[in-house]
């Protein structure tokens, strides 16, 4: 991905798990994955080690090691590392089972474009 490594440690293909899919993301610093929604799936980001600007909705909050965000299923949201060292996070998303798009991004809609600037 352009805006970080991805480590698929569970998903279809890989494990047994049917309903759960983890993924280690490491982001280097000034990259993002910008505003974006899982239509049928809901989110943790749980950060390993640096530091995210995390985005759950229209509110943020800065995310150190150890602490979590719960992402609702539809809901927009975005990982901006505006630090200057990497953060590595573990991402859970389920249900793994989806009947359409798995991701729609929406940086360059309204309000999200006007929260944070739109990437690439």
């Amino acid at each position: 991905m352009p805006w970080g490594r991805h480590d698929w440690l569970a998903r279809s293909g890989l494990t047994d798990s049917r309903l759960l899919q983890l993924v280690r993301v490491t982001m280097p610093a000034g990259k993002a994955h910008a505003f974006h929604r899982h239509p049928h799936m809901e989110e943790l980001l749980y950060v390993v080690a640096g530091r995210v600007e995390q985005w759950v909705g229209r509110e943020s909050r800065v995310l150190g090691p150890g602490e979590l965000a719960h992402v609702p299923m539809n809901e927009v949201h975005g990982s901006y590392n505006v630090f200057a060292e990497p953060v590595t996070f573990l991402a859970v998303l389920g249900p793994a089972i989806i009947d359409g798009p798995a991701l729609v991004d929406v940086q360059h809609d309204e309000p999200w474009r006007s929260l944070k600037a739109p990437i690439g």
